[in-house]
């Protein structure tokens, strides 16, 4: 049995074989862009006045069922360093709340939604939130997308992820793992995206798999974990109360407006495609959240005083042999990547192309120079952040299902009843209530009503109070 340290300095763990590895599938990620980049230049694209648009960021709408499940599976996971976390510190709470929520926003999705998405033929959320509601909602909903998409907590992931593996400090790490990922981030469009997540998909499921394998071998199983861990470990809600756990659904629920979600789905060659492809990806996310779960929990057994946000890489790699050490490094960079220019090229495509009063007069060249702000925007906020993911999370992702969720369901099955101010008008007031709750100073009493509450009540009263008096228009 390998002997293990919470100091461990990995640079100085890895050997030649592993620097081999973790080089050749970061090199074979860089090819799949160069390819995707080749294979756009030698496109045809659709006849229509957003013909630009359709092949840069939605692949012709050519998407096939195994790069929709490769890419969408790869692209949820950026955030490893916050569940791993999550997990570390409070177990199986980590599985509840960052996985069995989630998995019920995507079955709905994919019963419920998809149909009727694609039956807009937009190019993105706003755009199409646009056609259900009108010129306004699609210039707000583009705002509230533009925060939901900024890729902090994964500019963080990657700085974590450089910081730990070079000994440098966050802030240095954070700027350049970006630079990293904007060499080959600003090339090719969605197909340089998906195709590089086609090699991340594999390289991160195999990966945490193999952690939570060797983990099983080397100190058995869950008796082992009992014995070493808080009971609180093994509780659905780590000892914080279904108040607090609850929030994490309520968050979840921000799958049904998610741009990576919509993009995706409207990029497939065909609604049956996407469907099959969410529910296959949900079964995919299970497993995946076993692994990451428990092998952080393996982590907090073996290494209680390591650091929580970086204590499954540190055991991980104790654990390993050698070679493999280098794998699962290119894996954990893999996950981040795959996340990480995922939303940073949606989030151009929000600043470029959805808040543009210029759509058709999208090209590459604009959208690559979007690119390059959001990441700059991204960085500074990542700092503000204090480096938190957990926070960035809970944050950004209450402002998007308080603000945007209930609008956008009902717009789905009422479409011709809701008017376009209903939608902004609503949706401001859930903004303003939100802010307002979390600035303000409260009673003792009220103090653990977390903001997402607040949004979602007032953005569900004002909407039906608008619906009901038609007064809005």
């Amino acid at each position: 049995m390998p002997s293990f340290t919470p100091n461990l300095i990995i640079s100085k763990a890895l050997s030649p074989l592993d620097w081999t590895v973790f080089t050749a599938v970061l090199l074979l990620t860089l090819l799949t862009v160069v390819y995707g980049s080749k294979i756009k230049k030698g496109s045809v694209a659709p006849p229509s006045h957003l013909k630009v648009a359709v092949e840069h960021l939605l692949m012709g709408r050519t998407l096939t069922l195994p790069l929709f499940i490769a890419t969408l599976v790869a692209t949820w996971y950026g955030g490893i360093f916050g569940v791993t976390k999550i997990a570390f510190e409070k177990g199986i709470y980590n599985f509840v709340t960052q996985g069995v929520f989630w998995y019920i926003s995507y079955i709905i999705f994919a019963l419920f939604l998809v149909k009727r998405i694609s039956s807009y033929q937009a190019i993105t959320l706003p755009d199409m939130v646009g056609k259900i509601f009108g010129k306004k909602s699609a210039k707000l909903a583009a705002v509230f997308n533009l925060f939901n998409v900024l890729p902090i907590a994964y500019v963080i992931s990657i700085g974590l992820f450089i910081s730990s593996l070079t000994g440098w400090d966050l802030s240095v790490s954070m700027t350049a793992g970006l630079s990293l990922v904007l060499s080959y981030c600003l090339w090719g469009g969605l197909r340089s995206v998906v195709l590089s997540d086609l090699v991340q998909f594999f390289t991160m499921c195999l990966g945490v798999a193999l952690v939570l394998a060797l983990s099983l071998y080397e100190f058995g199983g869950i008796e082992f974990l009992k014995s070493n861990l808080p009971s609180s470990h093994f509780e659905p809600t780590g000892g914080q109360g279904w108040a607090l756990t609850l929030v994490w659904g309520f968050i979840a629920l921000s799958t049904l407006v998610d741009p990576n979600f919509y993009q995706r789905c409207f990029a497939a060659k065909s609604p049956s495609i996407a469907k099959k492809g969410i529910l296959i990806s949900t079964f995919i996310w299970f497993c995946f959240d076993i692994c990451t779960t428990f092998g952080a929990m393996y982590a907090r057994a073996v290494l209680p005083e390591a650091q929580s946000s970086t204590a499954y890489l540190t055991y991980a790699i104790q654990l390993l042999p050698d070679g493999l050490r280098g794998f699962f490094l290119a894996a954990i960079l893999a996950t981040i990547l795959s996340t990480l220019d995922s939303y940073l090229f949606l989030a151009a495509t929000t600043f470029s192309f959805d808040l543009s009063s210029h759509k058709e007069k999208l090209t590459p060249r604009k959208h690559a120079m979007a690119i390059g702000a959001v990441a700059l925007v991204s960085l500074m906020m990542a700092h503000v952040f204090s480096g938190d993911i957990k926070s960035v999370w809970k944050t950004l992702g209450s402002l998007s299902a308080g603000c945007m969720l209930l609008p956008v369901l009902l717009g789905h099955f009422f479409r011709r009843q809701v008017v376009d101010n209903t939608f902004v008008f609503s949706s401001l007031t859930g903004a303003i209530s939100m802010i307002a709750w979390r600035i303000i100073e409260k009673p003792d009493s009220v103090k653990s009503i977390d903001g997402l509450y607040i949004g979602i009540l007032s953005t569900t009263l004002v909407f039906f109070m608008c619906l009901k008096s038609k007064k809005v228009s």
